[in-house]
């Protein structure tokens, strides 16, 4: 059996398909260490790695020269106190899940001459996999086509995105119905880069909603701490049922329970959502550098599973209007959440296995 070193930054986009291969790689019977950075706080409890490693890592900035000699420098740490660490754990293969956290001790992994497999998310490559492709083994795509990875096609193939265990596990779970007057379940996140303006726009919309649909109601949604108190008024005024919480544990659960949610459009949210098939509003991340987010939202919606509502368009009464059109018509529903389990690929986690394995082994597609 192998030791894989999985690379991955601390946040959930990253950290996700990384606790999916390691869920798998574990059932094959290999040991798993995590290299991150120190946001993995978060999520770290529920990796299953035998070994964490810290280590230290900066994203560039290019506007800023005195930022950018700072994160160089940086890297460069960060490159040496990964490589120490490698020597002395002397991992069959690296594998790295993008963002800039990844950089120095996959450079330090491919110094060593150690097997370096990368994995991109998104249908846009990331800069920091960008920078790192020239430098791999092998690179597994989540899309067929992903932009700016046309030039590493000798050394790619398409694996699709892993969802952890939790996911797969709900997989076959059939849309909820909707019946006259019963519950319609709406669930709401953004994780760290959106909650709070989801907070702004989303109590305001629902409460526009027609009686007969507000009655109905029951909300799931993420909140920022400081934003709990103000969301939580909102939401009685407007007399709608909902459940607030600053980190959603159980996400996939309540997912498959939902007839529809409004979501960002990160890599791991996409996966889970056509893994399980439930439609989605996708509101992309604006201001995004490559614009990914609204990419893999393209992706669903043209395939029928969700539809994108740019954030600078949006106001209460144009998102009111969406959903009342939504939320009053099961059919649209249910054959949004067909299209959209149609995409999903809860099998991707063990193509990327192959690949891992075999670049241990000396092969890499």
């Amino acid at each position: 059996m192998s030791l894989f070193m999985l690379m991955a930054g601390g946040t959930g986009g990253h950290l996700f398909p990384a606790m999916a291969l390691a869920q798998e790689l574990t059932r094959r019977g290999h040991t798993i260490h995590l290299m991150t950075d120190h946001r993995v706080a978060s999520y770290g409890a529920q990796f299953p790695a035998s070994e964490m490693h810290i280590v230290p890592s900066a994203t560039p900035s290019v506007r800023n020269p005195l930022k950018f000699a700072v994160a160089g420098l940086t890297i460069v740490r960060g490159i040496g106190v990964a490589r120490g660490m490698l020597r002395k754990v002397k991992p069959d293969a690296v594998v790295g899940f993008g963002g800039y956290p990844v950089f120095p001790p996959f450079v330090a992994a491919r110094m060593l001459g150690i097997p370096g497999i990368l994995h991109e998310q998104n249908s846009v490559m990331g800069r920091a996999n960008r920078a790192l492709a020239a430098r791999a083994t092998g690179i597994g795509l989540s899309f067929a086509r992903t932009k700016h990875a046309e030039r590493f096609e000798a050394k790619s193939m398409v694996t699709g995105n892993p969802v952890r265990d939790n996911v797969r596990e709900l997989a076959g779970a059939p849309y909820p119905a909707i019946n006259d007057g019963a519950a319609l379940r709406l669930v709401v996140f953004a994780g760290s880069q959106g909650a709070r303006s989801f907070s702004d726009f989303i109590p305001p919309a629902v409460a526009l909603l027609p009686d007969h649909l507000r009655r109905r109601l029951r909300i799931t949604q993420q909140v920022r701490p400081e934003d709990l108190d103000r969301v939580t008024a909102a939401y009685r005024a407007a007399d709608i049922e909902a459940e607030l919480m600053p980190f959603i544990q159980d996400v996939p659960q309540r997912l498959a329970a939902a007839h529809l949610a409004i979501v960002r459009s990160g890599a791991s949210t996409v996966a889970d959502l056509t893994a399980i098939g439930r439609p989605a509003i996708y509101i992309p991340l604006p201001g995004a550098i490559d614009n990914d987010q609204r990419q893999n939202a393209l992706f669903v919606e043209q395939a029928g599973g969700g539809w994108i509502v740019e954030q600078a368009t949006i106001s209460p009464p144009s998102l009111a209007n969406r959903l009342t059109s939504l939320l009053g018509d099961p059919a649209t529903l249910m054959a949004a959440a067909a299209a959209a389990k149609s995409l999903g690929q809860p099998a991707a986690v063990e193509r990327l296995a192959d690949l891992v394995e075999g670049a241990a082994r000396g092969k890499t597609t």
